[in-house]
């Protein structure tokens, strides 16, 4: 197995030669046998365990083990300790997830504080195979058939073309040594299930059962290619506009497709959307319809689709409910859309949208910055008559969202600007005005 190993890293992972490499280590026979191929390589490597503090003293002999090795290896060892079961009550996941949240965020700050190339894991062509039926199982789209990836972003898997029994037969020709962990054993998790009782069986009617899943994925990921190629082109001429609060599809463009249920899937499952069939319905509801996922929101606004980040929603209600009073004095206030600046003026220049002149005898101070509501009215610079904030809205072609993120600046309720649009013309000043505020929006 060496040699095929070396063979593999010199053909497609040979940037590992001459990197500085973090190995993921458990103390289990994968990642031993990886540590002990890539020391047989010569590789620059160290190693870095995880004690989770689930298994009392096996936890703590697994990290005993892995320091030995590392002393006997002559390598360097990290080792950080978790409390793993608060991480995941705080976190509200399963005690795995939580788990992998820890050790994976710990491999990426490491690397990074340590400038370390590449972070290696020891998954196998066995973890592949364990984790498609895990993802089939569950139900998925073919992003979830494709297979672990063997390079993703600074993590590599250089052991995933090999089989456990060729690692077994590696570790067992090297008399070498490793740890057994006892939940491993267990048949409580799916994972463990799929190892011990159906994979053996499915090997059983076909010895050439993982040859052929690679094959499979192969042609899974050919597929995947194309599915790509098409999905960029839609979304492409479907993402009608992007700015930091929002991403606005044409829905037109998804009704011009044969399965705008499969496209839609594919352009929003990473926002966490499961609800498939609610967001179907989203292309012929009425304006202001939504469907939540637990990040994101996705809302019909006319013609147009309008993806959102929850939390940043959540964020400008809380802020919305707080309100800010300005008083007098103040001169510089600092808000969740930018700076205001209060400064008293010789003279009346051109106003604009981000900068107005007022009579401050007008004022009532404080003036109160808030969130619109239905009903508002004001009497527009520039025009006549007054006009409800909604018919200035549509006029104007705002979106659901970006009224959201509408602010007024208002002196006893009454409308002085709305924030970055227009002033109303009641508080501007003229030539007449013996103290004059500008106000500007940074």
């Amino acid at each position: 197995m060496l040699n095929q190993f070396r063979n593999h890293i010199n053909t497609n992972l040979s940037f590992l030669n001459e990197g500085k490499l973090l190995i993921a280590i458990s103390g289990g026979l994968d990642s031993v046998v990886l540590t002990h191929l890539c020391h047989a390589l010569r590789l620059d490597i160290t190693l870095a365990h995880c004690n989770f503090k689930l298994r009392g003293k096996e936890s703590d002999e697994d990290e005993q083990f892995v320091l030995e090795l590392g002393d006997t290896l002559g390598l360097e060892v990290f080792v950080e300790y978790f409390d793993t079961e608060t991480y995941a009550e705080t976190e509200k996941l399963s005690i795995q997830m939580a788990a992998r949240d820890l050790r994976y965020n710990w491999f990426f700050n490491l690397a990074e504080s340590s400038n370390f190339d590449y972070i290696l894991t020891a998954h196998h062509a066995d973890d592949n195979l364990e984790t498609f039926l895990i993802n089939l199982t569950r139900g998925t789209g073919l992003n979830g058939l494709v297979g672990i990836p063997e390079m993703n972003d600074n993590i590599i898997r250089p052991l995933l073309p090999f089989s456990r029994g060729q690692i077994e037969g590696y570790a067992d020709k090297n008399d070498l040594k490793w740890r057994d962990d006892s939940s491993n054993a267990s048949n409580k998790y799916l994972r463990n299930k799929l190892r011990h009782d159906v994979i053996p069986h499915l090997k059983e009617m076909n010895p050439e059962l993982l040859q052929n899943f690679k094959k499979t994925l192969e042609h899974l990921n050919d597929t995947a290619d194309i599915v790509d190629e098409s999905l960029n082109a839609v979304s492409k001429r479907a993402i009608d506009y992007i700015d930091e609060h929002q991403i606005t599809y044409k829905i037109s463009e998804f009704k011009k497709v044969n399965n705008p249920k499969a496209y839609l899937f594919e352009m929003f499952r990473a926002y966490g959307f499961t609800e498939w069939n609610d967001v179907v319905n989203l292309l012929d509801a009425q304006s202001g319809k939504q469907v939540l996922s637990n990040t994101h929101r996705l809302i019909k606004d006319r013609e147009h689709l309008i993806l959102t980040d929850l939390c940043h929603t959540e964020s400008k209600r809380m802020t919305d409910e707080e309100n800010f009073l300005i008083n007098e004095s103040d001169t510089i206030i600092n808000t969740s859309f930018g700076v205001l600046l209060f400064d008293e003026a010789d003279a009346v220049a051109k106003s604009s949208k981000t900068t107005i002149y007022v009579d401050k005898d007008l004022l009532n101070f404080p003036l109160k910055l808030r969130h619109w509501n239905d009903g508002d009215v004001f009497y527009p610079q520039g025009m006549t008559g007054k006009k409800k904030l909604s018919k200035y809205f549509k006029d104007e072609k705002l979106s659901l969202v970006d009224k959201e993120q509408v602010w007024l600046l208002t002196s006893e309720d009454k409308i002085i600007w709305v924030i970055g649009m227009r002033a109303d013309r009641h508080f501007t000043a003229n030539e007449n005005t013996k103290q004059i505020l500008k106000i500007t929006l940074k």
